[in-house]
C-alpha cells in the first residue's frame, strides 16, 4: 500500500509544529522534514512531537554542497552531513536527501571527485546509523545553485559507483518526469530508489522552481506512479510543491487536494 507524505517546503509559512499537527489532521502517513524548520522548533522537541503524532519521517531535507558552491568548505559540508545523518537516525527517517552542490568554478570531473570523496567518508557512518543517503538530481533548468547532477544517468552513475544499500536515488517527478524515456526505465531502477517525490508543472523548469498542484500540469504522474507501484515500489510518495501558485495557496486546502490527488493516482493501478 502506498504511503503519502507532505514535504515541509510546501507549507513554507507554517512552523514545524503547524506542519506536524496539520499533516496528521489531513490524513498524511508521513512528513518530509525540513531541517531549518525543525531546528527553529528544537530538534529534541521535534523528535518527541513526531513520535507523539504517529507520523513517520519520509525524508530529512537536506545535506550536501560538497563542491563548496554554498560558501562552506568541503570539510564543513561533510561535518554538517554527519550531523544530518545522526539527526535522521534519531527521527528514524526513511532517507536523507543529498544535493551534490553546484559545479561552480570546478571542472565537471573535479566536482564529481569532491562528491565521491565526501560520500566515501559518509557511507560508513550512514551504514552505522542505518540511514540511506538519497542523491537527488535536478532538471538543468533550475539546478544551477544546487547540483551538477542534472539527469537520471548522472545520479545513477554516482550511485552505481558505490554499490551500497545506503546510497540510493531520490526520484523527483518535477525534475525527471520530462524525460520521454523515463517510464521505460523505472522497472530497472526501482531497487535503487529510496524515495519518490511528486511535483507537477505547467512548463519545464526555467530558473526558480515553479510547481503547480498535482494533476494540474503536464507531467505523466499517473503513468510514473503506476510504473513504480507495478515495479514493486512500496515506500513513500512525498509531495513537494513550491512556486508562485503554491505560495499564495490555502495550505489546509492544499493538503487535502494533494492527498486526494495521490490517492487517485494510486487507486487506478
Amino acid at each position: 500500500m502506498a504511503l503519502i507524505s507532505m514535504n515541509e517546503t510546501t507549507t513554507f509559512r507554517w512552523s514545524f509544529e503547524d506542519d506536524v499537527n496539520n499533516f496528521r489532521r489531513a490524513g498524511m502517513d508521513g512528513n518530509g522534514v525540513w531541517r531549518q524548520k525543525m531546528s527553529d522548533f528544537g530538534d529534541e522537541k521535534g523528535i518527541e512531537l513526531l513520535a507523539d503524532s504517529g507520523l513517520k519521517v519520509a525524508c530529512l531535507l537536506w545535506a550536501g554542497g560538497f563542491t563548496g558552491s554554498d560558501g562552506r568548505s568541503h570539510d564543513d559540508s561533510i561535518e554538517d552531513a554527519t550531523e544530518a545523518i545522526q539527526l535522521a537516525s534519531d527521527m528514524q527517517a526513511e532517507c536523507l536527501i543529498v544535493y551534490s552542490g553546484a559545479r561552480g568554478g570546478h571542472t565537471h570531473s573535479h566536482a564529481r571527485r569532491l562528491v565521491v570523496s565526501a560520500l566515501k567518508k559518509l557511507e560508513p557512518l550512514a551504514r552505522d546509523y542505518d540511514v540511506t543517503l538519497a542523491i537527488e538530481p535536478m532538471h538543468r533548468g533550475c539546478a544551477v545553485d544546487w547540483t551538477f547532477l542534472t539527469s537520471l544517468d548522472d545520479a545513477l552513475e554516482l550511485v552505481d559507483q558505490f554499490k551500497s544499500p545506503f546510497i540510493k536515488l531520490a526520484f523527483d517527478t518535477y525534475h525527471l518526469g520530462h524525460d520521454p524515456n523515463v517510464l521505460d526505465r523505472i522497472q530497472s531502477i526501482v531497487s535503487q530508489v529510496a524515495l519518490v517525490q511528486l511535483g507537477d508543472c505547467k512548463s519545464p523548469p526555467n530558473g526558480e522552481q515553479n510547481r503547480c498542484p498535482l494533476g494540474k500540469g503536464i507531467l505523466p504522474l499517473r503513468e510514473i506512479v503506476g510504473s513504480f507501484i507495478a515495479a514493486g515500489y512500496d515506500r513513500f510518495f512525498d509531495v513537494e510543491l513550491l512556486g508562485e501558485e503554491i505560495e499564495t495557496a490555502d495550505y489546509s486546502q492544499l493538503l487535502t487536494t494533494a492527498r486526494d490527488a495521490v490517492i487517485d493516482l494510486v487507486k487506478t493501478v
